[in-house]
């Protein structure tokens, strides 16, 4: 019989410091103050979902203990978690309260890990209070939560606060090249970057759209097949429409747009899409800049080909038409309407920057 799939989400969760990805500062302070011993009493983890809060969580509660090894039975008389999406009532944190006095039966330390913690009632809060202020020395809170705004300020000021980034598009990339090789999947670095630019900063997203793209092209994985199945507006739209920008092609660039439409895209996406497209050209023009752009080597060498043969003008203009059509998108009755204006205009941009050339 064939083993039980696990989702790459659960099966390459970090269980170790070198695991955890794009969050090196934090991982970093947290090793050093258990070295030096300088273990605060409360810690809060915020950043947006899926970036590694709970993951950190679980593994400072085990090396605080020095037990990264351990058993699950051996951490569950150190390790205790609660979930205050679930459990945000007076009664689930006195159950805590009346715990926490008691020494731990293994390890040096009690570690009371609450995710989503902003989710507790304003009772609960109050109920939490006194025992975060005086805790027992052997017992450690950590909190986590998406939402920092929600929390008491006396809640923070007794607390270490640290703030997870989003996840960088390339240290995504990285770890799912890491996962092809463990898995034995053949992946192109543009396919894998597009997964990672689709999850928006959050691992568990890539992982989990990494385990769907995988299911439809199977143990080989290309940029076509992969932006078919995430519905991604390929980059080549945005390339050759803006070449007929530059060639004031009008009819040929209101074709490109019914295109788009009849291959099922959102015209507001294509919008947004036209925007970043026009918006990292800008970024390649000059060196210090190119770090702002977030994709493939690949990709990024055909960025600067189409930039060195644009006019910083055009680029400047074009970035404001799109936002200025951004804008009015949702108020329009005739969305289609406003977008083919949009290609109509930007193909008129090169001949008004010839008139006011020559006006002067």
């Amino acid at each position: 019989m064939a083993e039980n799939f696990i989702v790459s989400a659960r099966k390459y969760r970090p269980d170790n410091w070198d695991s955890v990805v794009g969050q090196k500062s934090i991982t970093t302070t947290l090793r050093n103050a258990i070295e030096t011993n300088q273990i605060a009493q409360a810690y809060l983890f915020t950043g947006s979902r899926g970036v590694g809060k709970t993951s950190c969580a679980r593994i400072f509660a085990k090396a605080i203990n020095n037990m990264l090894d351990a058993t699950p039975e051996e951490l569950a008389f150190t390790i205790f978690e609660l979930d205050a999406a679930s459990n945000n009532s007076v009664e689930d944190i006195r159950s805590i309260v009346d715990t926490v006095r008691i020494p731990p039966q293994v390890g040096k330390y009690k570690v009371y890990v609450i995710d989503e913690v902003h989710m507790l009632s304003s009772n609960a809060f109050n109920a939490f209070l006194k025992t975060l202020e005086e805790p027992p020395a052997h017992a450690i809170f950590i909190l986590a939560t998406t939402e920092k705004h929600k929390i008491i300020p006396t809640i923070l000021s007794r607390c270490q606060i640290f703030d997870f980034n989003r996840i960088k598009v390339k240290d995504m990339t990285e770890h799912l090249q890491h996962i092809c090789k463990q898995e034995g999947i053949e992946a192109e670095e543009d396919a894998l970057h597009i997964i990672a630019t689709k999850a928006d900063g959050a691992m568990r997203d890539a992982l989990s759209i990494f385990d769907q793209v995988v299911a439809f092209c199977g143990r080989k994985l290309t940029y076509d097949l992969v932006i078919q199945n995430l519905n991604v507006l390929d980059y080549e739209y945005y390339f050759k429409l803006t070449d007929l920008f530059f060639k004031e092609d009008i009819p040929s660039a209101l074709m490109v747009l019914n295109e788009v439409v009849e291959k099922g895209f959102d015209i507001h996406h294509f919008v947004t899409g036209l925007g970043a497209h026009f918006r990292n050209l800008l970024v390649c023009r000059d060196a210090q800049t190119l770090s702002l752009m977030e994709v493939s080597e690949g990709v990024a060498a055909k960025y600067k080909d189409q930039a060195a043969a644009s006019d910083l003008r055009f680029l400047i203009q074009g970035i404001d038409l799109v936002n200025d059509t951004d804008y009015h998108y949702k108020s329009s009755r005739h969305p289609r309407l406003l977008v083919e204006l949009l290609l109509m205009k930007l193909c008129s941009v090169p001949q008004n920057l010839r008139e006011g050339e020559k006006k002067k």
